[in-house]
């Protein structure tokens, strides 16, 4: 997976900026970013603060977490039952 160069923090920072009224092209030259990763930036970041960048950010881990454990569950249980079918 490809690592940001720029924190939530740093993101939300710009996009704060961009609010207001900043232009974009400006912003983009400044930061070293071009006018489509900010534009990519509002609609995954728009609106949110530090604070929910980082509930997010929790939440998307934790969720991946739940996924892996519930496949890991599937697993033990297609495997107990082909053990229970080949016995009877």
């Amino acid at each position: 997976m490809k690592r940001t160069r720029f924190s939530e923090e740093q993101i939300i920072g710009v996009l704060k900026e961009a609010e207001a009224g900043a232009k974009t092209a400006d912003l983009a030259r400044r930061h070293g970013v071009s006018e489509a990763t900010i534009y990519n930036w509002k609609s995954k970041y728009g609106g949110l603060e530090v604070s929910d960048a980082r509930r997010l950010k929790e939440l998307k881990s934790e969720n991946a977490k739940l996924k892996r454990l519930l496949a890991d569950a599937m697993l033990d249980k297609a495997a107990l039952k082909d053990i229970l079918a080949k016995k009877f």
